[in-house]
């Protein structure tokens, strides 16, 4: 029996590769998944060069690593079948749709049998998620982290899981947590890796040039192929793809060490301050007081329990807030977990899904970050430099204004899935697809649509902006205002009877026709805008 380890599975603590101690490894680095989807250079160098360190690593350890640099999958089964015919492998099961059963054809047509176990790279499996959610239809995230803390004991306190009670008498703190920086609040440091001979290998092997679109091929899953989706869409601006700017120096940590010290220098400089700033936004700081975990974690460097003992010990200690010890806990044990398994169950529907039919194209503006309004350009800039915008740019910036501009739910997820390093179909497609688009009806109780107000208040990107963040009308007036309000005009049929939004309703029907004729007239002109990369 070989252990199969795929490229987004690099644990080293659990899993099939601790559980069969004497078994040989198989990883295959299929270089085919490079062109499928216009990666940015540092999620391709992450990945892989993640990939290559677990190699070295096993092998210093004494394990027989079978590693095979091919074209593709099938490439890499049939040189593995040539060396070991008729092997029985054993593998976590990918958490992308369709990977397990695409990956089980292609093992079974090389004659290698293929035997799934367990994902282990989470707290929650899918029998206690799917007792928990029943039959229901629509998922509630608040009611499911409410369970899983119930169930795991974290941050309770005062008996045993459904006698417990939060502590602080409270499930959450993001009241507290939606708080703008002062003026002289100095960023918290920011940790970064210099690249080793390995990982400057990767980045001369892979990101010299960035592929654009492959026609009728489905994006990868990075370490394991997707079935996602057919095909591309012609339309999304092909030739502002292939290639992304000059990234910043690459900074991610690719080994299990490296992953650990990211996580302790986030518990000991960081996590004070992350749960009160952990909504704003700031011209000068791209990182502000955030994690930047994600990426670790969905590799598998970290695993989800680790991460939250140390942020509730940190608490322990007095070394950390409640509110951002919670808040930390609620991203990790509440929604990472929630959408994994919304996934799980909405697949492939959720892909899919398009409630409000839109069908404008992704604007040039998300691959090129030439764009008047500061905050669009201050989000993409840093994808385009470092693979990441932090979540509040992600959900009322980069979503909230394709939503806006009726961008097709399908394009929006693609460039997701290409452009941030931590980025895997089941981590943007419930993200993006629900949760920022609103598209679906699986647990978005209400679209995440705001104004311009939002951003201001809770930025300082407006005050230096082209457009003017007090006016919904006029050539100076900033596109989101129109925008906003124009989208709930056109949707009022399926948006204003469900009662959530009766007050936002309410201050439409305040607008007399011409205003709202003229909210209308000026969203028009700036999806054209949009299109033709003038935003």
């Amino acid at each position: 029996m070989t252990v199969l380890l795929l490229g987004d599975q690099v644990l080293a603590d659990r899993g099939p590769l601790v559980e069969n101690p004497a078994a040989p490894v198989l990883v295959i680095e299929a270089r085919s998944f490079a062109a499928r989807l216009p990666y940015h250079p540092h999620k391709l160098t992450l990945v892989v060069s993640a990939m290559r360190h677990r190699r070295d690593e096993l092998r210093a350890a004494g394990r027989t690593v079978h590693y095979h640099e091919v074209e593709t999958f099938r490439d890499g089964f049939e040189a593995h079948a040539e060396r070991r015919p008729g092997d029985s492998l054993v593998c976590m099961r990918p958490a992308t749709h369709g990977a397990a059963d695409r990956l089980a054809d292609l093992a079974a047509d090389a004659g290698l049998a293929l035997r799934f176990v367990p994902d282990e790279r989470f707290c929650c499996d899918a029998a206690t998620f799917d007792d928990w959610a029943g039959e229901r239809e629509t998922y509630r995230h608040g009611d499911f982290y409410r369970y899983v803390r119930r169930e795991t004991g974290y941050l309770m306190t005062g008996g045993e899981s459904g006698d417990a009670d939060p502590v602080g008498g409270r499930w959450s703190f993001d009241e507290e947590n939606r708080q703008t920086p002062p003026a002289d609040w100095e960023a918290p440091p920011v940790p970064a890796f210099e690249p080793d001979e390995v990982t400057e290998t990767v980045q001369r092997e892979f990101t010299a040039e960035v592929r654009g679109w492959a026609p009728g091929d489905a994006p990868s899953g990075m370490g394991g192929p997707d079935a996602d989706e057919p095909s591309r869409e012609s339309t999304d601006h092909e030739d502002a793809r292939t290639t992304w700017a000059a990234p910043a120096d690459f900074r991610w940590p690719v080994t299990r060490a490296q992953a650990l010290e990211a996580l302790s220098h986030f518990v000991e400089h960081r996590l004070p301050a992350f749960g009160p700033y952990q909504d704003a936004m700031l011209d000068d700081e791209w990182a502000l007081a955030h994690s930047l975990l994600a990426a670790p974690l969905n590799l598998g460097l970290l695993h989800p329990e680790e991460c939250i003992e140390a942020a509730v010990d940190a608490w322990e200690r007095d070394a950390a807030p409640l509110q951002s010890v919670e808040g930390f806990v609620r991203q990790l044990l509440g929604w990472r977990e929630f959408l994994r398994h919304v996934y799980r169950r909405e697949m492939p529907a959720l892909a899919t899904a398009n409630r409000f039919e839109a069908d404008e194209p992704l604007p040039p503006a998300y691959w090129t970050g030439e764009t008047d309004m500061a905050c669009l350009g201050h989000a993409v800039q840093g994808v385009r430099e470092r693979g990441y915008a932090h979540h509040i740019q992600r959900l009322m910036v980069l979503s909230n204004l394709a939503l806006l501009l009726g961008v097709r739910p399908r394009a929006l997820n693609r460039w997701f899935h290409a452009g941030f390093v931590d980025a895997f179909h089941w981590v943007t497609t419930p993200n993006v697809v629900e949760m920022g688009l609103s598209a679906a009806g699986a647990f978005a109780t209400k679209p995440y649509a705001a104004s311009a107000n939002y951003v201001d208040r809770m930025s300082d990107h407006c005050a230096g902006c082209a457009y003017d963040h007090d006016a919904a009308t006029g050539e100076d007036a900033c596109p989101l205002n129109a925008l906003y309000w124009d989208f709930l005009d056109r949707h009022e049929e399926a948006l204003r009877p469900g009662g959530r939004m009766a007050l936002v309703y309410s201050h439409l029907d305040d607008k007399d026709a011409q205003e709202v004729a003229a909210l209308r007239d000026r969203a028009a002109k700036l999806r054209a805008a949009a299109r033709a990369g003038e935003l």
